[in-house]
């Protein structure tokens, strides 16, 4: 009889034979237009394995990390201790998930997350930050009996309804309406707060300390006023800390950089997972809560079927205990300092360079119309075909030439955005700074990297 080899599922063997096939996979069965897109700009990279802020393709080459997948893998990828609790968990077998108990660790998550949030008092387990940002957008709603939330122009708070409809950003928006009736205002605008608090019907205000699209923080005061005039009118001050929390700017959360700012909801989640199970969390002061589990009755009037599941909630303790123990939010504050300090002084050398912006380990790089005649022409010449193609210029290099992988901060901005594993070090700020040196020396002096802006705008004219 012939022999099949072994039976069963086998997750080493299917990636063996079947790992390769990775770009074709999701041309056909997934969103067809991602390996479209990185095949054009070059990232059709393959990694074999990855470990804190690096990767290593097949020939072993090593790739320094400066995404963090999207903010998600703020201790770098398979932190040992997190990876251990994981397992732990799945050891366990635990009696997970039966819907009609209280299960020690969400209990036990809950009361370390509001350790670092004195002022809040409960905690909602959710699976992804675009649910944390839901969740808060419901409360505030029935805990004020109001239907209006504000929210600031070019925010990012997720892509599900609810949160569509305070994204700052009509390339998201459009064609997925209606939403819900909310309103944008100004990132610091207090006037316009005040003016439509006027109207009575607002809930809250949802706001990004620091802005992800762009990396723009708001402005000194900010949040302080805007909170007393929220509380003034009886509505809320949402912090979306999905992105900014868990010592990514140089605090636990980027609202602490303002003295006297106690939102009344805070939305986590990415670094939360620590890079292996889906969760996020919405806290909030108790009065909330309790408005909105009025009673037995509404004991489930809002939940998530996956949400303070075991493995996500033995994650997020290991990933807080591993904050404490290894000082994250301490290095993410001296790192990112001296990541900035040395990027903002050469914006006087390179003149497409404009500003270096940010806190902790989340740094914007923008660049600007230069002066002289040459590169003014060539820079031209990009933004006539579409905004935001010399940072993509820059980019590129940075991962063919220098392995390092970075990404453009929004749609049509000449922006990159820095937001890598809060456990870089001196060595890691030392390759970057050479790296975007050479980058920028190149732009400058005319080099090849201008030929591949020229395909950008043929790649840009196309897709019009």
């Amino acid at each position: 009889m012939k022999d099949d080899g072994p039976k069963g599922f086998d997750l080493a063997r299917l990636l063996a034979e079947r790992g390769a096939e990775r770009y074709e996979l999701h041309t056909k069965y997934l969103n067809h237009q991602l390996p479209r897109m990185l095949r054009t700009i070059g990232f059709d990279k393959v990694y074999e394995r990855a470990e804190g802020a690096h990767f290593w393709d097949a020939e072993g080459n090593d790739y320094l990390d400066m995404l963090a997948g999207f903010g998600v893998m703020g201790l770098g990828r398979h932190h040992p201790v997190v990876r251990k609790a994981v397992h732990d968990v799945l050891d366990a077998a635990l009696a997970d998930l039966t819907r009609f108990d209280c299960q020690p660790l969400p209990g036990l998550l809950a009361e370390k997350l509001l350790t670092h949030s004195p002022h809040l008092d409960r905690v909602f387990f959710g699976n992804s930050g675009t649910e944390a940002v839901e969740t808060a957008l419901k409360f505030a709603r029935y805990a004020t009996g109001k239907p209006r939330i504000l929210y600031c122009a070019h925010a990012f708070h997720g892509l599900t309804t609810g949160s569509l409809s305070v994204n700052g950003e009509d390339g998201f928006r459009d064609g997925f309406a209606p939403l819900l009736p909310d309103t944008a205002i100004g990132l610091g605008d207090l006037d316009a707060l005040r003016r439509e608090l006027k109207r009575g019907d607002v809930a809250g205000l949802v706001v990004e300390p620091i802005q992800g699209k762009g990396v723009h923080a708001s402005p000194p005061g900010f949040l302080r006023a805007a909170q007393e005039l929220l509380r003034k009118h009886k509505a809320l001050l949402i912090a979306d800390e999905v992105q900014t929390g868990l010592g990514r700017t140089g605090d636990f959360y980027a609202y602490q950089h303002e003295e006297g700012v106690e939102p009344d909801l805070v939305c986590v989640a990415k670094a939360l997972s620590g890079g292996y199970v889906p969760v996020g969390a919405t806290l909030g002061k108790d009065w909330i809560f309790k408005r909105v589990y009025s009673s037995m009755d509404r004991v489930l009037v809002h939940s998530a079927s996956f949400g303070s599941n075991a493995q996500a909630m033995a994650a997020g303790l290991a990933v807080l205990a591993v904050m404490e123990d290894e000082e994250t939010v301490a290095n993410a504050r001296r790192t990112g300092d001296l990541l900035r300090e040395r990027l903002a002084a050469l914006v006087d050398r390179y003149e497409l360079l404009h500003e270096v912006r940010g806190r902790g380990l989340m740094i914007g790089i923008e660049f600007g119309r230069p002066s002289s005649l040459k590169l003014r022409s060539r820079w031209t010449m990009l933004q006539a075909a579409r905004k935001g193609l010399f940072a993509q210029m820059v980019v590129v290099p940075l991962l063919q030439k220098h392995r390092i992988l970075t990404q453009v901060s929004g749609d049509h901005l000449e922006v990159i955005k820095l937001i890598p594993p809060l456990v870089i070090d001196e060595a890691d700020v030392d390759r970057f700074v050479a790296a975007f040196t050479a980058v920028m020396d190149d732009a400058h002096d005319g080099g090849l990297m201008w030929d591949f802006g020229r395909t950008l705008v043929k790649q840009a004219v196309a897709n019009r």
